[in-house]
């Protein structure tokens, strides 16, 4: 049985693989980009030209780059048994997301989304091996 466990933020995903008592570990970086809007006008006379920011078009672009990384993400996991979803933010949440819509097979096999902050490597793989284990 070939157990996944997946680390995902914005930035990055940390994919630890456990298969007979073997771990193997991957690292897939992501695209996308950190959008942050920058109030304020382009000059400091009163009446001067104006900054235009177009969230639509950042949004937009954030949303292409998101489903690129998810579909690399699932090329990886495509031979999983059993998958487990973890990270800081709602990365993990729009990624079952993504599964759900896109991938039904692999979405089946999402077994947990649970919350979890900034982690060191081998602290990543203890929480994926505990899991797996506590889970049989």
């Amino acid at each position: 049985m070939k157990n996944v466990g997946i680390w995902i933020d914005s930035k990055k995903a940390i994919i630890v693989f456990l298969k007979d008592d073997k771990e193997t570990f991957k690292i897939v970086h992501s695209e996308v980009e950190d959008y942050r809007p920058s109030g304020g006008s382009g000059t400091r006379l009163k009446g001067g030209p104006q900054d235009v920011v177009q969230d639509s078009k950042y949004l937009e672009r954030q949303k292409h780059q998101f489903k690129s990384y998810f579909k690399e993400l699932a090329g990886v996991i495509k031979g999983a048994d059993a998958i487990a979803l973890f990270g800081p933010a709602d990365t993990a949440e729009k990624f079952k997301k993504e599964l759900n819509v896109n991938y039904k097979s692999l979405a089946a096999k999402v077994k947990a989304v649970a919350k979890a902050d900034s982690m060191t490597d081998n602290q990543i793989k203890a929480m994926v091996k505990d899991f797996f284990q506590t889970s049989k």
